[in-house]
């Protein structure tokens, strides 16, 4: 296992930016993971139940390789939208493919869904567009975790979801690893109705809690109403989503400084959705959208190695796992979405 990078987030790989913008009113986010210059990426879907914008090009057997950005937005389909305001960024700068006198930004793009968690949705033109716009226009290499960007609205079985981010870097080889995910699962990130989290095993310094070992031995979740009544208040009306099995989905990005080409980014994708596995239970079902993007910003040579793609993928599933981890802990309570830290009584 690599140590943390500086930051212990996605933008301690050489090359990424990161920008959020959010409305408390909507109750609903975007995130924007900004590629300093086009980049190698790829993707891979899992979800029964996805939202999602220009993934087919991701595929290795289609022409783009490239990407500008990709997009993570609330909203449901509404957040499809907020593609578009990353574009006009991009394309007032003069970044994306050129075409004769044409500049079309890649922007992949997916959405969680957060319409039933109390905020005001009435909205003549869905706000994502320029949501998307301002995120972009801050893209940076700090940002918060938590209820920020697209985990704003986010919810994680019965505690409230959020924006998670982690890193892994190798200061002797120079290699760079990180992943930034919107938790909006249907699944649980802690062991049942114990305080940890699944992927407590990997945790780096104390970075969701540092807490002891589980008191018992592995845990089932406990059921959606049963936690309810161990830990929540009456029910919120407004919150319909917590007893909807449809209003779900899992958003993230993972990231490194290597030299990928697209059929091994590919790849990394697909071992990088491990890391969902390994802190959400249950994941990938049918009513989820769960979705993982791969970015390769090409700084890093891996040097031939057969086993380097195999390793690099271990470690972005275990940079995915503690940054979901990371961003359930971060959140903060909304409306009937209680946060980790006022469940379990912890700081």
């Amino acid at each position: 296992m690599l140590q943390a990078g500086p930051r212990n987030l996605i933008t301690d790989v050489d090359g990424i930016l990161v920008g959020n913008a959010q409305d408390a009113r909507v109750r609903s986010g975007v995130s924007v993971v900004l590629c300093e210059s086009p980049s190698m990426a790829s993707g891979d879907v899992r979800g029964g139940a996805p939202g999602t914008r220009d993934t087919d090009l991701l595929d290795p057997s289609c022409r783009v390789d490239r990407i500008d950005a990709v997009c993570l937005s609330g909203g449901s389909a509404f957040g499809l939208s907020a593609a578009d305001g990353v574009m006009r960024w991009l394309k007032e700068r003069g970044r994306g493919v050129a075409i004769a006198d044409a500049i079309v930004p890649i922007v992949p793009t997916a959405i969680l869904f957060d319409l039933l968690n109390g905020g005001d949705k009435g909205w003549d033109w869905p706000p994502y567009r320029e949501l998307a716009y301002d995120a972009t226009g801050r893209a940076g290499r700090d940002f918060a975790l938590g209820n920020v960007g697209a985990g704003l609205g986010a919810k994680a079985g019965n505690l409230k979801g959020g924006l998670g981010s982690a890193s892994a870097v190798d200061p002797a080889t120079g290699l760079q690893v990180g992943a930034l995910v919107a938790v909006n699962a249907r699944g649980y990130t802690t062991m049942g109705d114990m305080p940890q989290f699944w992927a407590w095993a990997l945790e780096q310094n104390g970075e969701f809690g540092g807490l002891p070992p589980p008191a018992r031995g592995l845990a089932l979740p406990v059921s959606h109403s049963r936690a309810d009544l161990s830990h929540d208040p009456a029910p919120d009306p407004a919150d319909a989503a917590r007893s909807d099995p449809r209003g779900n989905t899992t958003i993230a990005v993972v990231a490194t400084n290597a030299t990928l080409d697209k059929a091994s980014a590919k790849r990394l994708a697909v071992m990088a959705q491990d890391g969902l596995a390994r802190a959400i239970r249950p994941v990938h079902t049918p009513q989820d959208g769960d979705t993982v993007f791969a970015i390769a910003t090409g700084r890093h040579d891996l040097g031939g190695d057969p086993l380097a793609l195999a390793e690099l993928g271990t470690l972005a599933a275990d940079c995915l796992a503690r940054a979901v981890a990371r961003g359930v802990y971060s959140a903060l309570t909304l409306g009937a979405a209680r946060g980790w830290r006022d469940v379990f009584g912890r700081r």
